[in-house]
C-alpha cells in the first residue's frame, strides 16, 4: 500500500498577498502514522491544513500549484461531503467551529449533513462525548462554554464523522494542563486505532507526549526538517521552539552562553496600592447557579499576576467583572477607587485594557492599522498621537509590516498579536490579557511578554500592573511575580510562584501538571531562591555548578 497522503511541490499564494504562504512543500504520511508539525507563527502551517481539508481553493482564493493525493486520488475533484469523511480538521480557534446553540446539536451537525438516521447520530454523539470526557456538557448551551470546553466540543464534532486523516491545528492552545494531558491520551488512542494524524502544535514538549515518531518543521513557508524527535532536538534552536529543559542544557553552549535580554520582574509587594478590589464577589449567568463564589482579592500596583486553573473555573468571568462587562450577583468590584456599578465600560477601559481570549471577539476593521487605531481614536486623542501610539504598539508585537493587511488574512497567532496591539495603543494603566500567547511560537511569545513586562517594570513605567490568564505554567513562572489559582469558582491560592507551584494540593485542584522547567526550578530552588525562565536558569546553572 502507498502513503495515505502525498504532497508534492505544493505552493500557495493568497490573492491579497504578494508572496506565497507555502513554497514547494513535499512530504508523505503513511496510513496510521502520527506526525508533529511545528514552526513559527505565520510560517504556513495553517495554510497547509487549509489546502489539505479543501478550504483552499474553495473558500480562500489564490494561486495554487503542486499536487495532493489522498489514498492515491486527487481530493480537489471531490465534493466537500466526501472530503470531510476523509479529512477532519480541528481549527485553531474553536469559535469558528461551533455552529449550533447546544453541545448535542453541535456535535451532531456533521452527521446530520451526511444524512445519518437519528438513532445512529445520537448513539455516535454519546460515544464521542464519553470518549472525550465531556458527556456532562451534552445539553449545555454553547455560548456558556469556556474556551477550552468549546475546543473539546469542536473536536467531538470532528471525531463523530470518523475521518481517516485528522488535522489538529494547535489542539492544546485553549486547554488547562490536565485537560491537555487527557487530550493527548485521546490522540494516542486514536493513533492506536489506526487514524492518521497530523498534529500542528507550538507546544512541542507537550505534543511529543502523544507519541509522534516524526517531526516536520516549517520556516517561511518551506519544509526545513523532516525526521525523528531526537534528531530535531540536536539541531533546533531552543529559543525558537518550546522544548524540554534538558534540550536547553544540551544546547546551551551553542547559544553563546547568555540569556536573552529582558527586564527583571521584582517581587510583588503586599503593601502596594490596590488598583482593583474584589469584595466578597459572587456571580452567575441568568438564573443559573453561581460560577464565582466569595472572591476576596486585590490586584495591586507592581503586580505581574498570572491566573491559572481548569477550563470553566471562572477565570475569564472574573476579569469581565473587573472590566464592568458583567455585574456581580453579590459583593462589589472596585476599579480605581470607584465601584464598577457606578462606571461605564468605556470609562473603565481608560484604566484597564482587556485582550479577549478569542481574536474573533475583537477584530472588525478592514486593516490592521485601523484595528489598532480604533481605541485611541475612541478616547479622543489627536491624530498625531494616534499615529504614534499605533506605530509603537505594532512595533511591540512585531506586526508593523502587516499594518495595511486585513486582520482576517493573518494567522491565528498574528490575529492574537493584533488584539494585543489594539490594547497597547490605548496605553491603559492595567493590561489584562486572556491567553495572550495562545497560537504563538515560543520565540514570539517570549519577545511579546518581554515587551509587555517592560511597560510595567521598565524605566518608562507606562503601565501599573499586568494580569494574564494562562494555561502555560512556564509562562507563569517566567513572567509572574504573583499567581492566583482558581477552581470550582473559588480562589484557592494567591502568592508568589515559588510557593503556589510547589503546593501539591493546589496543583491537584488546579489541574496543573508540572513541566520539565518547573521540575528543574523546584530542584534548584533552595539555592536560587526563586523561579527562573529557561535561559536564565541555564545561565545560573552554568555559573554555579
Amino acid at each position: 500500500m502507498g502513503p495515505i497522503l502525498e504532497v508534492h511541490e505544493l505552493t500557495f499564494r493568497y490573492a491579497a498577498r504578494p508572496q506565497p504562504a507555502i513554497r514547494d512543500l513535499s512530504f508523505a504520511l503513511e496510513e496510521g502514522e502520527m506526525v508533529l508539525m511545528a514552526g513559527p507563527s505565520g510560517c504556513g502551517k495553517s495554510t497547509l491544513l487549509r489546502v489539505l481539508n479543501g478550504l483552499i481553493p474553495r473558500s480562500y482564493k489564490g494561486e495554487l500549484r503542486g499536487t495532493i493525493r489522498i489514498g492515491g486520488h486527487d481530493p480537489r475533484a471531490w465534493p466537500m461531503a466526501r472530503l470531510s469523511q476523509q479529512v477532519g480538521t480541528l481549527l485553531q480557534d474553536p469559535e469558528r467551529q461551533i455552529v449550533a446553540a447546544d453541545v448535542l446539536h453541535d456535535v451532531a451537525f456533521g452527521l446530520e449533513n451526511l444524512g445519518w438516521p437519528r438513532a445512529k447520530i445520537l448513539e455516535r454523539v454519546e460515544e464521542v462525548l464519553h470518549a472525550l470526557g465531556i458527556a456532562h456538557l451534552r445539553d449545555r448551551p454553547t455560548f456558556q462554554l469556556s474556551g477550552g470546553e468549546k475546543q473539546r466540543v469542536a473536536l467531538a464534532g470532528v471525531l463523530a464523522m470518523a475521518p481517516r486523516i485528522l488535522l489538529l491545528d494547535e489542539p492544546l492552545a485553549s486547554l488547562d494542563p490536565q485537560s491537555a494531558q487527557e487530550a493527548l491520551a485521546v490522540f494516542r488512542q486514536l493513533h492506536r486505532e489506526g487514524h492518521t494524524i497530523l498534529l500542528v502544535e507550538h507546544r512541542v514538549e507537550d505534543a511529543l507526549q502523544a507519541g509522534p515518531r516524526r517531526v516536520l518543521y516549517l520556516e517561511d513557508g518551506r519544509l526545513v526538517f523532516d525526521g525523528d524527535p531526537e534528531s530535531f532536538f540536536e539541531r533546533v534552536d531552543p529559543t525558537a521552539v518550546k522544548v524540554p529543559f534538558r534540550v536547553w542544557l544540551q544546547r546551551w553552549s551553542t547559544l553563546k552562553g547568555r540569556p536573552t535580554p529582558g527586564v527583571e520582574i521584582p517581587p510583588a509587594s503586599p503593601n502596594a496600592p490596590p488598583l482593583v478590589v474584589f469584595e466578597d464577589v459572587s456571580f452567575g449567568y441568568g438564573d443559573g447557579p453561581d460560577v464565582l463564589r466569595g472572591i476576596q482579592a486585590e490586584i495591586r500596583k507592581g503586580d505581574s499576576l498570572a491566573i491559572l486553573g481548569p477550563n470553566g473555573a471562572g477565570k475569564t468571568t472574573l476579569l469581565k467583572l473587573a472590566m464592568g462587562l458583567l455585574k456581580p450577583r453579590r459583593g462589589r468590584v472596585w476599579v480605581g477607587g470607584k465601584e464598577t456599578r457606578a462606571q461605564t465600560v468605556a470609562s473603565i477601559a481608560r484604566t484597564i485594557g482587556y485582550v479577549f481570549q478569542s481574536p474573533s471577539h475583537m477584530l472588525f476593521a478592514p486593516t490592521v492599522w485601523e484595528e489598532v487605531a480604533f481605541g485611541p481614536r475612541n478616547l479622543g486623542r489627536p491624530p498625531h498621537q494616534v499615529e504614534a501610539d499605533v506605530r509603537w504598539a505594532l512595533e511591540q508585537v512585531g506586526l508593523l509590516d502587516q499594518a495595511r493587511s486585513s486582520p482576517w488574512a493573518l494567522s491565528f497567532g498574528q490575529q492574537k498579536r493584533v488584539t494585543i496591539a489594539s490594547v497597547l495603543s490605548m496605553r491603559s494603566r492595567i493590561l489584562v490579557m486572556d491567553e495572550p500567547t495562545a497560537g504563538q511560537d515560543y520565540q514570539t511569545c517570549m519577545r511579546l511578554m518581554n515587551a509587555i513586562a517592560e511597560l510595567v517594570f521598565g524605566t518608562a513605567q507606562a503601565a501599573d500592573a499586568l494580569v494574564f490568564i494562562t494555561h502555560d505554567l512556564d509562562l507563569a513562572l517566567s513572567f509572574a511575580n504573583r499567581i492566583w489559582v482558581m477552581a470550582d469558582g473559588q480562589l484557592i491560592a494567591d502568592g508568589p510562584p515559588e510557593a503556589v507551584l510547589s503546593d501539591p494540593e493546589v496543583m491537584r485542584r488546579g489541574r496543573l501538571v508540572p513541566t520539565s522547567l518547573l521540575e528543574a526550578n523546584r530542584q534548584h530552588l533552595p539555592r536560587t531562591g526563586r523561579f527562573m525562565r529557561a535561559d536564565r536558569l541555564c545561565a545560573w546553572l552554568q555559573g554555579v555548578d
